[in-house]
């Protein structure tokens, strides 16, 4: 991407100073944390850290230049802003974070925004299904994709939109923070298991049928590294969320009376 923002700035700039600064805001709440005696896992600010890089990697760097060429380092790029990313940021718990370190008035703003309808609408565990695996599907199934590799424009909204569908579906099963629906965890399961099977066919139809202009074989090592790739990310939400479910079921056992 060697294109400009305006002023005649680079964009891979413009991305990196963006991701400092969400790495900076992360790092003074914790900061501020702990001045107040609230100390804050250090894991969860290497992940936030871990997390915003690979985000900036899908976007900015060689990696990203890559993409527009390689139909492997295009997936690659895909599956750090759509999967592995979102994994990270939301096991950084970003959201209770701010709530802590946040003063009176902020932190209220925020719990106002979070509850309000279209933030529980979006954070709902269907939308936010449908908004993660719809994307894909209407990525390389509509002329999007060929769009995207001739416009930075398009080629970032893209992204954007990978990262915060990732985040919301990934939130909506593993989260950490708040949550504003409180669904059965059968119900959960069944959706993830869904979800999983539709990311997985995807790639299996991407394996026979490549998107415009991506040859046959680059097309199906594409199809594989999404294939494989993709469900390392998801095996590891599903052990995340299993695991959950069982202290859960763990603590209402040791609660009931013998």
């Amino acid at each position: 991407m060697t294109e400009h923002a305006h002023g005649g700035v680079p964009i891979d700039a413009v991305l990196v100073l963006v991701a400092v600064v969400a790495v900076a805001g992360y790092l003074g709440g914790v900061r501020s944390s702990r001045a107040r005696g609230r100390p804050w896992p250090r894991h969860r600010a290497v992940l936030w850290v871990v997390g915003i890089a690979a985000a900036c990697a899908s976007v900015a760097g060689p990696l990203a230049h890559a993409a527009h060429d390689d139909f492997v380092a295009h997936m690659a790029t895909h599956l750090l802003a759509g999967m592995l990313a979102p994994l990270l940021l939301v096991l950084a718990a970003p959201v209770t974070l701010a709530l802590r370190t946040l003063d009176v008035v902020p932190a209220r703003r925020l719990s106002r925004l979070l509850g309000s309808f279209p933030a529980r609408l979006v954070a709902h565990p269907v939308t936010a299904a449908v908004l993660s695996a719809g994307g894909l599907w209407v990525i390389y199934s509509t002329p999007l994709f060929s769009w995207m590799q001739a416009s930075p424009l398009v080629h970032l909204t893209v992204h954007a939109h990978l990262l915060a569908a990732g985040f919301l579906f990934t939130a909506a099963f593993v989260g950490v923070d708040p949550r504003p629906h409180r669904m059965p965890r059968a119900w959960l399961a069944a959706i993830l298991v869904l979800s999983t099977a539709s990311h997985s066919i995807l790639a299996k139809h991407l394996y026979g049928h490549p998107p415009t202009g991506v040859p046959d074989a680059a097309a199906r090592a594409g199809a594989e590294f999404m294939y494989y790739g993709g469900g390392a990310v998801e095996a590891a939400i599903m052990v995340l969320f299993c695991a959950r479910w069982y202290r859960a079921a763990g603590r209402r056992m040791a609660a009931a009376p013998a």
